[in-house]
């Protein structure tokens, strides 16, 4: 099973540290996913596990060899950049073939099999990168990775030059071809729905730390604090006094994950709240005003007040009969998710 592993991974420019005891595990077959804001170390990760840089401290290895003395050509792993990075002066089919072993006799079968993969026609073998859409040159790109066979596949920020309907069909067959290949990737984005969507394993980084990691649902509706929930999503957090698993908050008493009694910060996503009119008897619901709302088509977008709130919350619903000025009725669904105390 491949498998890379980060141990105790730092790397400091100067008296710049980039990262700091990075510890990652990327199985075979599966798609992690590295994502954080700008200067938070992701592109120095890739940089180390492909073999540009060496790390001061701690170590890498795949398939449990360490990769220490190994230069990058000899690693086995392929790297697609954000900009696809092909030959200029090389056509498609060359652009491709020149990742392929020397002696491969099956060159051109493969080179065709593989535009197929990517959902290229082998008519635009002859063509130059210049020649090709964004799009197509990012396909070429893929397919010259897969023709390395690599162990592993890093794909620094592939997508981000491309539009958005474009880089949803990019991600869709892009994770189609690796999962078909079974081969184990690592991809480095900023994009937070796009982490969320293409992860099997999701790693938050924050100032060149790992601030969390597992299952990208696990740390959307449960993070470990209270900066990667804000990070991954909106989220509103609330101050709450716990009893017998409900916490007692503005918004009302609401379930949460934690027994006991204690006073704790509460996670709530935006989709968890229901808005609804204000109605007799039901003073226990927590009442907000709305401030303003946005039609959507198929939904609006509502901006809510809510006495306790330290600023307006963002909802999205199908009430098309609430108006701007309404006072509404808000209703939590499901639990909130107790956020772990600092230590």
């Amino acid at each position: 099973m491949t498998m890379l592993q980060l141990v105790g991974v730092s790397k400091s420019y100067g008296d710049q540290q980039a990262v700091s005891d990075i510890g990652i595990v990327a199985p075979a077959g599966r798609r992690t996913v590295i994502v954080g804001p700008s200067g938070s170390g992701k592109t120095t990760l890739l940089r180390l596990i492909s073999g540009f840089e060496r790390p001061d401290d701690g170590s890498i290895t795949l398939d449990g060899q360490p990769l220490d003395s190994v230069p990058p050509h000899q690693r086995n792993i392929a790297y697609v950049a954000q900009e696809g990075a092909l030959f200029p002066h090389m056509s498609v089919a060359d652009n491709i073939g020149f990742a392929m072993p020397r002696r491969a006799t099956d060159c051109l079968a493969r080179i065709d099999d593989l535009l197929a993969r990517v959902g290229l026609p082998t008519s635009m073998k002859s063509r130059r990168p210049h020649e090709l859409s964004g799009g197509q040159q990012q396909r070429v790109a893929l397919a010259r990775a897969l023709a390395q066979q690599p162990a592993l596949m890093l794909l620094d920020e592939p997508f981000s030059a491309l539009d958005a309907g474009l880089r949803k069909n990019m991600r869709d067959m892009v994770e189609t071809v690796l999962r078909e290949a079974g081969i184990a990737s690592i991809l480095v984005t900023h994009d937070q729905s796009e982490a969320l969507a293409f992860a099997d394993h999701l790693v938050v980084m924050q100032a060149g730390r790992v601030a969390d990691a597992g299952p990208p649902q696990r740390l959307y509706d449960r993070p470990n604090t209270a900066a990667t929930a804000r990070f991954l999503g909106p989220a509103i957090i609330l101050d709450g006094d716990i009893r017998d698993g409900l916490a007692h908050t503005v918004l009302g008493a609401i379930r949460v994950d934690a027994t006991g009694s204690r006073r704790a910060s509460i996670l709530l996503r935006p989709e968890q709240l229901t808005v609804s009119p204000v109605q007799v008897g039901t003073s226990q619901i927590a009442e907000a005003t709305v401030l303003s709302r946005l039609y959507q088509g198929a939904s609006w977008r509502l901006k809510i007040a809510c006495p306790g709130l330290d600023q307006p919350i963002d909802i999205v619903t199908s009430a098309h009969h609430v108006a701007t000025a309404d006072t509404v009725h808000l209703r939590v669904d499901g639990e909130g998710h107790v956020l772990p105390e600092k230590t």
